[in-house]
């Protein structure tokens, strides 16, 4: 497994998800990358521009299982050129452990926007 390397499926999916944006057509959501898979919703036609919905807590939740596979990566890997494993580089490691950290990194910071966010709604005055 190459890290690093970008798929090319998955770069023209992701092109055909911004003409579509662009002209504000929904999206086939079996092209969906980025984690999501599975996890956007049609739902039915309200109106002639109707969107995909996204489910908050599934998408939470994916989100939060990939960083935890990240991490989970990383610690195997770490252990593996710990053991003395052949077929693990050092770069393979240090490359994991910094994704894991980075996405540990940018879930801290989603659940301190949300935290922040709850609290200003909750000291609202009505």
């Amino acid at each position: 497994m190459a890290i690093g390397a970008i798929d090319s499926g998955k770069i023209q999916a992701m092109l055909s998800q911004l003409k579509a944006a662009a002209q504000n057509q929904p999206t086939n959501t079996s092209t969906m990358v980025g984690g999501f898979n599975g996890i956007v919703k049609p739902t039915a036609p309200q109106s002639v521009n109707s969107q995909t919905k996204v489910d908050f807590s599934e998408a939470l939740k994916a989100s939060l299982d990939q960083v935890n596979n990240s991490q989970s990566k990383a610690v195997e890997l770490g252990k593996s050129f710990a053991m003395g494993d052949d077929s693990v580089n050092l770069s393979d490691v240090m490359v994991a452990s910094q994704k894991a950290s980075i996405s540990f990194q940018a879930t801290v910071q989603v659940r301190n926007k949300l935290v922040s966010a709850y609290h200003d709604i909750m000291n609202m005055q009505i």
